[in-house]
């Protein structure tokens, strides 16, 4: 559905978002503090590979095994190939995709990843909601060639070597959740974008995690200054829309704790966002605190690895 959206607006600004992905700009909006980070198990890696109204998708890995599991696939093949072999991180290790729900940013590309992946012997498990399967065209067409699984909020899977918790989130699709990632040594990785608010369960499921990926959608007023039209502004803005740069600080101020150490801002909007306003914002939020984790901001079209 957020594909849409981006419909709205005229090429030439998606354009300049682009060349901003990939230029020297992209990289001076993210926001770090030269902190030591406390001590303890650090196996878990996230590589975003995608991120935004364009597409979505991440692999939360357990470097001490090298598997890990996709989260959402919403890019293309070569896309989605090229930033795994940046992040140094081989698909053949690539033991489940985890779908947070049937948007097609976060979905479309599941086909075309899953065929090439199945020409190269890699068959990894799909997991989505039952609701979500129903809703979305791009799931059902995977179940005839492909193992395609049910999840429910509440879920505890054992995938790659990690013990992933599913929580439920709130967002205007027919079902929709985020995901706890732990090690065999505790490491933790907390994953929630795509949620107008964060539910208590969701929260619950944040806590004490040392990667945190926390959705930062966009800026208050400039969603009210710009272009959408009244209906979209109100969905993006409401309990099951998304979250902003505002809810995201209040968030990030909440879970707080000795184990955090990375945070990455993500599903940054391209028209209602900058990259540097939540950097900065989540950033302030840390230094408020005189805490020692680092803040960036996920990118549409580069590579973002935290570990």
């Amino acid at each position: 559905m957020d594909m849409v959206f981006e419909e709205v607006f005229s090429r030439r600004q998606i354009e300049e978002r682009r060349a901003a992905d990939a230029g020297p700009a992209a990289s001076a909006v993210q926001a770090r503090l030269d902190a030591p980070a406390p001590g303890g198990a650090r196996t878990l890696r996230l590589h975003v590979l995608a991120s935004g109204s364009r597409g979505n998708a991440a692999v939360v890995e357990d470097a001490s095994t090298g598997a890990g599991v996709l989260v959402d696939c919403g890019i293309c093949k070569r896309d989605f190939l090229a930033r795994c072999d940046e992040a140094g991180f081989d698909p053949a290790r690539l033991a489940a995709i985890l779908v947070t729900h049937d948007h097609t940013d976060h979905t479309k590309g599941l086909g075309v990843v899953l065929r090439g992946l199945a020409k190269k012997g890699i068959e990894p498990a799909v997991y989505a909601d039952d609701a979500v399967r129903a809703a979305s065209s791009e799931v059902r067409a995977l179940e005839d060639a492909h193992d395609v699984r049910s999840l429910r909020a509440g879920d505890a899977l054992s995938l790659a070597g990690m013990a992933v918790h599913v929580f439920r989130t709130s967002h205007d699709a027919a079902a929709s959740c985020g995901f706890r990632f732990e090690s065999a040594g505790g490491d933790v990785a907390g994953f929630v974008t795509d949620t107008g608010v964060v539910t208590g369960e969701a929260h619950e499921g944040l806590m004490h995690a040392r990667l945190l990926a926390l959705e930062s959608n966009h800026d208050v007023q400039m969603l009210a200054d710009g272009p959408y039209p009244y209906p979209v502004k109100r969905r993006v803005g409401s309990d099951v829309g998304h979250l902003s740069n505002d809810q995201a600080a209040a968030e990030l101020e909440a879970l707080l704790c000795d184990e955090l150490e990375q945070v990455v801002a993500m599903h940054i909007s391209q028209n209602n966002n900058t990259y540097r306003l939540p950097a900065e914002s989540l950033a302030a939020v840390v230094r408020r605190a005189s805490h020692p984790a680092a803040v960036q901001a996920a990118l549409q079209s580069v590579l973002v690895s935290v570990g």
